[in-house]
C-alpha cells in the first residue's frame, strides 16, 4: 500500500503536532549515535537511556516542553517500513531523529468502535535534528526509514521523550471501560494490525484494511 509522504513543516501536520524551535540538539544526537545500537533488520526501543537523560537538554525538555513535569528520554532505532500498530499516550511525545525519518500518524478521533482504517493514516518526513511534538490526540508508532527517489534508507535513530514511566510495565487492572482492552503497557494504548507481531502476541486488533508499507511507494 503506497502513501503520499508530506513534510512535518506542512500545513497538513498541524492537526497532529508541531515543530519546536530553540533547542540545540547537536550534543543529544551525537550521544544518541554514539551510545545506542542500530539494528539492521529490526527495531529496538528503550523508554529511558541514562546517557541521554544526563544531558542538559533533558532538563530543558522537562522544564519547557513539559512545563516542569518529570520525563524520560529514550530512543527508537532500527529498520522499519511498515505501520503495524498505532498507539497513544496521556501526554505529548517528542521525536528528534539523528537521521531523516518518516512518521505515520492518525488521530484518536478517527477511531470508531475501537477500530481504525489504514486509509486514515498520513505520512510525514522529519529532517534530522528536528524536534517534533506529537500531540496526545495523535496516533503513532515506530518511525519508518526515510524514502528518497524510491530508495529506502538503511535505518534510523530517533530520540523519544515522554512523560516519566511511559511504556514500562502494564499495571494490573480490572476492565471497566472498553478502552481498557487497548492498554498494552503503562500509559500506552495500542491498536494492532492483524498482520503484526504485536497482534500475534495478544495486542488488541483494531487496525483494518491493508497494512501500510512505505517501501512500496
Amino acid at each position: 500500500m503506497g502513501i503520499k509522504i508530506k513534510s512535518v513543516f506542512s500545513e497538513d501536520f498541524k492537526r497532529f503536532g508541531r515543530v519546536l524551535t530553540g533547542y540545540d540538539t547537536k550534543e543529544l544526537l551525537a550521544k544518541l549515535d554514539e551510545c545506542t545500537p542500530l539494528p539492521a533488520d529490526s527495531v529496538v526501543y528503550e523508554p529511558g537511556e541514562s546517557h541521554l537523560e544526563a544531558l542538559p537538554i533533558a532538563k530543558e525538555f522537562s522544564a519547557n516542553a513539559y512545563g516542569g513535569m518529570p520525563i524520560q528520554v529514550g530512543y527508537c532505532n532500527g529498520y522499519n517500513t511498515k505501520l503495524n500498530c498505532l498507539e497513544y499516550h496521556r501526554g505529548s511525545e517528542l521525536n528528534i531523529p539523528s537521521t531523516d525519518a518518516i512518521l505515520l500518524v492518525a488521530t484518536v478521533s478517527d477511531i470508531d468502535e475501537w477500530k481504525i482504517s489504514t486509509k486514515k493514516v498520513e505520512a510525514f518526513q522529519v529532517p534530522a535534528g528536528t524536534v517534533v511534538q506529537v500531540y496526545e490526540t495523535t496516533l503513532h508508532y515506530a518511525p519508518c526509514c526515510d524514502v528518497k527517489d524510491g530508495k529506502v534508507a538503511p535505518g534510523f535513530r530517533v530520540v523519544i521523550v515522554l512523560p516519566k514511566d511511559t511504556n514500562t510495565q502494564k499495571p494490573d487492572l480490572v476492565v471497566k471501560d472498553p478502552e481498557d482492552k487497548l492498554l498494552w503497557a503503562k500509559n500506552k494504548w495500542l491498536l494492532a494490525h492483524p498482520d503484526s507481531s504485536e497482534a500475534k502476541s495478544g495486542a488488541f486488533v483494531g487496525i483494518t484494511d491493508e497494512n501500510i508499507d512505505i517501501s512500496k511507494n
